[in-house]
C-alpha cells in the first residue's frame, strides 16, 4: 500500500506542477520542458532512468520503464499530459497558476486535466521504490507534450518515430475515468472510460463571386456557408449504440432498478434523471459548428467564407460521418478534416477493466463502477496506433460539491487534498496487481 509519505508528496506535486505554466494555445505555442525536467527529476530519485524526448525543442515528453514481476506477462502504459488550457487569471478566485493549497484544496490550471493523475503516478512509483515493491507486469510511464492540441508534438511522435520505448505494451491507462458522480439522490458512481469517440475537427469553405455589398448576388459564399452551418447544427443524428455505451446503458439500468429497453433509449435516459449525463454525449454522433470567418468590408461580397465545425463520431461511424457531412455541407461548400483521430473500444469484460473495478471498490465500497464511453478524446487514440487497447482511469473521490466535469477547462480548476490521496491509493492497488 502507498505509504504516508506519498500521501504528503502527491500534493505537494500536483502544486509543484501547476506553478509550471505549461498552456498550450496551439499551433506550437507550448513550453512544456520544464514539467518534463521536474517530473523525471522525481522519476530518477525512484531509481528509473527516464528518457526526455523532443520533436520540437521545448516540447519535451518523458518515458521511464519499471520491471515488473511476472516477466512473461504484457506490459501496461501509464501516461498522462504535461500540457494545459489557457486561464485567464482576472476570471479565478485565485491565480490559476499558484498551485495554491488552501482549505483542504489544491487549486490551478490543471488540478483536474491532468497534473493530479501525473503527481499521483510520480507518488506510486517512489513509494514503491522506498519500500521495495514492484508491479506484476512492466509498466511504462509516459509524461506527454500537446496533448491540448494535435499531439504531434507528443504521444503522436512518441508513438510513431519511439514505439521501441513501448514494446510489449497491449493496454494503457490515462484521464478521465474513475471520479466521483454524484447523481443528486445519494448515490455514488465511478465510471471508467473504455471508449473514446473519434476525433473530426472540420474546415469548412464555400466560395462564390465577390462584388459590391448592394447589387443582387446569387453566388454569396457568406450565404452558401451560413446555409451549410445552419443544417449541420440543426441536423438531429441518428440514435447509434456501441458495446461500451450498452454496458453503461445497462449497468446503470439495474443499479436504478429500471428495466433496460434499448428500443427507447431516450425514455431510458430520462428515468436515469442525472446519471443520464454520463452516456447521452455518446449515443450519436455529433458536429458543432463553432468559427466563422468572412469578408473585410461592410459593402464588399467576399469570394470565400471559411467556417470550422468540432465533429465527432462513435466507434464504427466514420462513414456514416463522412456520408452525412457530404449531404448536410451540400454542392457549394467543401469540407476537409482539420485534425482527425481515430474512435475508440476498450472491452469491459477485461481482466483489466475487472482491476480497475476492484481497486475503486476497494477505496469506496459504497460507490458504483460502471463502464462509459468518452464524448472527447484523450492520447490513447496516438497510442492505438501501437496495438494499445486504453481506458480511462484517474481515480478521485469527490464531494458532491464538486463538479468534475465542469472544473475541466473551467474557472476555478481545483481538486481536494482527499481526492488526491484516494487516487494514489485506488492507482496503488490497481497498479501492482492488474
Amino acid at each position: 500500500m502507498a505509504d504516508a509519505q506519498a500521501l504528503d508528496e502527491v500534493v505537494r506535486f500536483t502544486s509543484d506542477l501547476i506553478r509550471i505554466d505549461t498552456t498550450n494555445r496551439g499551433d506550437g505555442d507550448c513550453r512544456e520542458r520544464p514539467a518534463a525536467e521536474y517530473a523525471a527529476e522525481q522519476l530518477a530519485g525512484a531509481g528509473l532512468d527516464p528518457t526526455l524526448l523532443e520533436r520540437v525543442p521545448g516540447r519535451t515528453n518523458v518515458v521511464a520503464r519499471i520491471e515488473g514481476t511476472d516477466p512473461s506477462a504484457d506490459a501496461l502504459l501509464v501516461h498522462g499530459h504535461l500540457d494545459v488550457v489557457p486561464a485567464q487569471a482576472e476570471d479565478w478566485s485565485v491565480h490559476p497558476f499558484s498551485g495554491e493549497v488552501r482549505d483542504g484544496v489544491v487549486w490551478g490550471r490543471g488540478a483536474v486535466d491532468m497534473k493530479n493523475m501525473d503527481a499521483m503516478i510520480v507518488a506510486v512509483v517512489r513509494s514503491w521504490a522506498r519500500q521495495g515493491l514492484r508491479p506484476r507486469r512492466d509498466v511504462v510511464i509516459a509524461f506527454t507534450a500537446d496533448e491540448e492540441a494535435s499531439a504531434e508534438d507528443g504521444s503522436a511522435f512518441l508513438a510513431d518515430r519511439h514505439a521501441a520505448l513501448f514494446e510489449g505494451c497491449t493496454e494503457g491507462i490515462s484521464e478521465s475515468g474513475a471520479f466521483t458522480f454524484h447523481d443528486g439522490a445519494g448515490r455514488q458512481i465511478y465510471p471508467i472510460a473504455a471508449g473514446e469517440r473519434g476525433t473530426a475537427w472540420l474546415k469548412l469553405t464555400a466560395r462564390g463571386r465577390a462584388g459590391h455589398g448592394s447589387r443582387v448576388n446569387r453566388e454569396n459564399a457568406v450565404t452558401r456557408l451560413a446555409a451549410a452551418i445552419a443544417r449541420i447544427g440543426a441536423y438531429e443524428w441518428p440514435l447509434r449504440l456501441t458495446p461500451t455505451v450498452r454496458a453503461a446503458l445497462t449497468e446503470l439500468a439495474a443499479l436504478y432498478g429500471i428495466d433496460t429497453d434499448l428500443r427507447d433509449v431516450d425514455a431510458l435516459l430520462e428515468k436515469l434523471g442525472p446519471a443520464a449525463r454520463l452516456v447521452e454525449a455518446t449515443i450519436r454522433n455529433s458536429a458543432n459548428p463553432t468559427m466563422f470567418e468572412a469578408g473585410y468590408k461592410i459593402n464588399v461580397i467576399p469570394g470565400e467564407a471559411v467556417a470550422h465545425v468540432d465533429g465527432r463520431y462513435l466507434p464504427g461511424g466514420e462513414d456514416e460521418f463522412r456520408a452525412t457531412l457530404d449531404r448536410l455541407t451540400g454542392p457549394d461548400v467543401e469540407w476537409e478534416f482539420h485534425h482527425r483521430e481515430v474512435a475508440l473500444e476498450a472491452p469491459v469484460d477485461s481482466a483489466t477493466f475487472a482491476s480497475m473495478r476492484a481497486a475503486v471498490e476497494a477505496f469506496a465500497p459504497e460507490g458504483h463502477v460502471v463502464p462509459f464511453c468518452m464524448p472527447g478524446g484523450t492520447d490513447a487514440k496516438q497510442f492505438s496506433r501501437l496495438g494499445i487497447t486504453g481506458y480511462g482511469f484517474s481515480p478521485l473521490k469527490l464531494p458532491e460539491s464538486f463538479d468534475y466535469h465542469a472544473l475541466f477547462h473551467g474557472v476555478d480548476e481545483r481538486v481536494p487534498v482527499e481526492a488526491l490521496h484516494f487516487g494514489v491509493r485506488v492507482l496503488d492497488r490497481f497498479l501492482r496487481t492488474a
